[in-house]
């Protein structure tokens, strides 16, 4: 079958990549295969090629391209031969020519350069994250905004633990409050501590120097839960577009925030095989590890199997949720889950008093309380280590607290 004028034609004037067109043709391909569209294949092809041509005429090796070579390639006046004639390579071609060094990279044919925004992690900080990694139980977000913190106390501290004292640790904390908010040295104090304890415990500083740490003021559950009533969390549920993938993913994330009050990290942690759908049971680990089973809502797993059959991608991966444009990849970050609740608010015009997805885990909280749960019962659901916090939720139930309220003394 004869080739398309057009098609020929663009064959024919598009740059020659030379010795490196392989690599592009395997660019190109890795691209396809991660679902791209042909368009978006197409620009990163004409940008890889360009980038090509232009190493063959300067006479540059490619296992020699470095962060010079990119930066000369993107100030260098196009005369290239082609369909191009510039004089500035922009900045979107210039994401593309990198995307494309970067695939080089992970083949091992171009060397990956170390950014100057790495920081080093003191050997010993390293140990107490591996030490809370394996002891602990804590996410492992959570162990590295430890270790950083730590690290970033630890030009005031010294590099000599076995002299440190209590008055230096009260010390650095102290001046901390100076520079940064309550919440923040509130958690820097306890990755303080975590670290005393375990430098105590392996005797590389004085035994009890973490009670030197001084406790940050904070009143705990001290405001109202922020939520948004039954109707408005129908309200948001109903604003997805069910003709569209986006829609039917969204539609399954809503409902299992709303239904069973789970977290952004229990959206990003859910499996395929956390699911058992002859019990109609949903597997969630939390935070500390602890795996709790929860019924799953007739509605929220009808939305979730709908999803896994009409949107989730066709990828050899267990995670259930995934990004819904190419490449598809898992959902990894809290605020991409937020992401959906937020433009769900927005479609739906509701007054919400926080935009993430707490809203409706706390929402959850709050209608089951209405609609007559123990507080043991949310707790439980909800999976609360401290009766106290879902205590809290009981706050917002104020003409039950009315009715149980003593007058004031003095009071005629």
């Amino acid at each position: 079958m004869a080739m398309p004028h057009g098609l020929q034609s663009y064959r024919q004037r598009r740059m020659d990549a030379g010795d490196i067109g392989p690599l592009v043709v395997a660019f190109v391909n890795h691209l396809s295969a991660l679902a791209h569209t042909s368009l978006t294949v197409s620009g990163y092809e004409a940008s890889s090629r360009h980038f090509a041509h232009w190493l063959t005429r300067s006479k540059i090796e490619v296992g020699d391209v470095d962060n010079d070579v990119i930066r000369r390639f993107a100030g260098h006046r196009c005369r290239c031969s082609g369909t191009r004639r510039q004089d500035r390579v922009s900045a979107k071609y210039m994401r593309r020519t990198r995307r494309f060094v970067e695939f080089l990279a992970e083949r091992g044919i171009v060397r990956r350069k170390a950014t100057s925004t790495t920081v080093a992690i003191d050997r010993r900080v390293a140990e107490f994250q591996d030490w809370l990694r394996r002891h602990r139980g804590i996410c492992e977000k959570t162990i590295d905004r430890h270790g950083h913190m730590v690290m970033r106390l630890l030009p005031a501290l010294g590099d000599r633990p076995r002299s440190w004292d209590a008055h230096l640790i009260r010390g650095v904390i102290l001046a901390e409050m100076k520079r940064a908010s309550i919440a923040y040295v509130k958690t820097m104090a306890m990755a303080l501590r975590g670290y005393l304890r375990f430098l105590g415990a392996r005797g590389l500083c004085r035994p009890g120097l973490d009670h030197a740490v001084p406790t940050i003021p904070q009143w705990r559950l001290s405001a109202l839960p922020l939520y948004i009533g039954a109707s408005d969390v129908e309200r948001l549920i109903a604003t997805c577009n069910l003709t569209t993938h986006i829609g039917i993913r969204d539609r399954a994330i809503l409902l299992l925030l709303a239904r069973l009050g789970l977290r952004a990290g229990d959206i990003l942690l859910l499996r395929l095989a956390d699911i058992d759908w002859q019990q109609a049971t949903l597997s969630v680990c939390g935070k500390g590890r602890r795996e709790t089973r929860l019924p799953l809502p007739q509605d929220a797993g009808d939305a979730v199997l709908a999803y896994l059959d009409q949107a989730r991608p066709r990828v050899d991966c267990d995670q259930i949720f995934f990004m819904s444009n190419a490449p598809f990849r898992p959902l990894t970050r809290s605020s991409a889950v937020s992401d959906v609740v937020r433009g769900a608010i927005r479609k739906a015009g509701i007054a919400a008093p926080t935009k993430g997805a707490n809203l409706l885990r706390h929402s959850a909280a709050t209608a089951m309380l209405r609609g007559g749960a123990t507080l043991d019962m949310v707790g439980a659901v909800l999976r609360h280590r401290s009766p106290d916090t879902t205590a809290h939720y009981a706050k917002v139930d104020v003409m039950m607290l009315q009715q149980i309220a003593q007058p004031w003394p003095g009071d005629a």
